[in-house]
């Protein structure tokens, strides 16, 4: 990636700053790391001197950063987290300025984390109240928690980038133990489960677990799974348990260093870390990434090359962020039939809301209409960055004929450059694409005759009258 242009200077004092925090090194550590003085970095971190191309290179090399976190546009998902919490009506009359929400997430971003937060919870609380569900102080209630535990612990998934290096190796040392292949997982850690932990697996009716599809019952030492579960899950489920019994102190350690505000956070939280190590597992890192290079990221051919599910292998892809050994920055999001978010996991930056669903225009909603079927598309967001995307619909257990809807719909994508790695963007023309634009939540994205809009942006004023009816059902004033 090419420096900084004469006519752009770069002043990257705050993420320089962040940077160094992180790393948990002082000034001047860090200067001697990059061969400069203290002072000029100390004046690099004020913002009293632009970052030189010198620098930006120096710091790629001495931390193995990708040029573009530090040089390209900021991470905008803190951003955009915080442009939803003030597109509530409690702040309209402030009229606070885009670039003034964006120079706070960008120089605090804890100060705007914590912001979203206290926000959620307000939101929490006056949905409880708007139910009649609010507890009174005089029934003994206990405060609301500062943030769902399913809210918490993805914040804290994604600040880690969606990988955890601990986890990686303790996997890679276990199939190694069990010298085992990809497609004979399965099989082998049922075996292992019997002969190193006395532990019986049982596959049993969907009438014997009713509203479960595993379960383990360590009294008797049997682990049962239901009927329903595909032979993807079952294996996930295996490896799950193997995580659980063989690395309970790892898990615990984790859990426990990542400091959740309460029980049922810290219990979601190591079941995250639980299934990722389990995911780990059914993949290994090294040989995962191997085979993702070489199929050109073809999902289909790398799930059946390991034996998982088309979303198991989709989620993996966003985890690939091994120094050295770096894939595709893939993010992903799941969601249900009505537009709701299950998931939502990224190795690099999209800006996904917080507090609404996605963007009606991106077509992972549309291909309800064609189950099974991958679909593409380019879409561009407000600030003018291009993702391309797949999406497919997905069932994760067997339903009976007279069941419940179980389709859900898997979004992945990467930024357009990345494109040309994968089999999918094959005979499209990249270099001039057609881009369909998208923007974030409808209360804060600005697009104008959008025919999909479901309200108009908090920033601007509606500007519906008498005489005209626009394409989109809520008009408003670009100026």
């Amino acid at each position: 990636m090419a420096g900084p242009t004469p006519d752009r200077k770069l002043f990257l004092g705050a993420r320089l700053k962040r940077l160094r925090r992180e790393l948990g090194i002082t000034q001047t550590r860090m200067a001697e790391d990059l061969g400069v003085s203290p002072s000029y970095l100390n004046l690099l971190e004020r913002n009293q001197r632009p970052v030189t191309a010198q620098v930006l290179l120096r710091l790629a090399e001495a931390y193995d950063l990708d040029l573009k976190s530090l040089s390209g546009d900021p991470d905008s998902s803190g951003a955009t987290g915080l442009s939803e919490v003030f597109t509530d009506q409690l702040f309209r009359d402030l009229g606070l300025p885009r670039h003034e929400v964006a120079e706070v997430a960008e120089s605090a971003p804890g100060v705007a984390e914590a912001v979203v937060r206290l926000y959620r919870a307000y939101l929490d609380q006056r949905r409880l109240s708007e139910l009649g569900a609010a507890a009174r102080p005089e029934e003994g209630a206990t405060m609301a928690p500062v943030a769902m535990p399913s809210d918490w612990v993805r914040d804290f998934i994604q600040a880690q980038k969606n990988y955890f290096g601990e986890l990686e190796d303790a996997a890679e040392a276990t199939v190694e133990d069990m010298a085992v292949e990809p497609q004979e997982f399965a099989w082998q850690a049922r075996e292992r489960l019997a002969r190193k932990h006395g532990i019986q697996v049982r596959v049993v009716p969907v009438e014997v677990l009713p509203e479960s599809v595993r379960r383990f019952d360590h009294h008797r030492k049997r682990l049962f799974l239901s009927e329903a579960l595909t032979g993807e899950g079952r294996a996930f489920s295996l490896a799950f348990q193997l995580a659980i019994l063989e690395h309970r102190e790892r898990l615990d350690r984790l859990a426990d260093r990542s400091n959740t505000p309460d029980r049922p956070t810290r219990n979601l939280l190591k079941v995250s870390l639980a299934n990722y190590l389990a995911a780990a597992m059914l993949m290994p890192y090294a040989a995962f990434h191997e085979a993702a290079e070489r199929t050109a990221y073809d999902i289909d051919l790398i799930r059946v090359r390991f034996g998982v599910s088309f979303e198991q292998a989709c989620h993996r892809l966003t985890t690939l962020a091994r120094s050295g050994m770096r894939g595709a920055p893939f993010f992903m999001m799941r969601v249900d039939s009505a537009g709701n978010i299950s998931k939502r996991f990224a190795g690099s930056t999209f800006p996904f809301s917080r507090f609404g669903g996605a963007c009606p225009r991106w077509n992972i909603h549309s291909c309800f209409r064609t189950p099974g079927r991958i679909i593409t598309q380019i879409v561009e967001t407000p600030d003018g960055q291009r993702y391309f995307t797949i999406a497919r619909t997905v069932n994760r257990v067997a339903t009976a004929y007279a069941g419940e809807d179980a389709e859900l719909a898997i979004g992945m994508g990467c930024e357009l450059k990345y494109a040309e790695r994968l089999v999918y963007s094959r005979g499209l023309d990249l270099k001039d694409p057609r881009a369909t634009a998208i923007g974030p939540a409808c209360r804060i994205c600005e697009r104008p005759a959008c025919p999909q809009r479901a309200a108009e942006p908090i920033s601007r004023t509606l500007t519906v009258d008498d005489f005209t009816k626009s394409i989109s059902p809520y008009p408003f004033a670009e100026g």
